[in-house]
């Protein structure tokens, strides 16, 4: 039952996290800043194709993630 019990507590963290990402993507495009151009992200255009590698952003979800796993599943 422990294990049910935690596994509810990470999705309830989960939705949490994507509402609240949500709501900064929704803010952010209203007050015209953009959210995942953080520097260390690479944009590569050609004139067929344009190629982006968000690293930066990738590096600090992680983090984010990570933290708020920590704080749920944390002893």
């Amino acid at each position: 039952m422990q294990d049910l019990e935690v596994f509810a507590k990470l999705l309830m963290a989960l939705g949490l996290a994507v509402m609240m990402v949500g709501a900064i993507m929704l803010v952010s495009s209203k007050l015209g800043f953009g959210l995942f151009h953080l520097p260390g992200d690479i944009v590569i255009k050609k004139d067929t194709y344009t190629l982006y590698l968000p690293i930066m952003t990738g590096i600090v979800l992680s983090l984010v993630f990570t933290l708020i796993y920590h704080i749920f599943a944390g002893k």
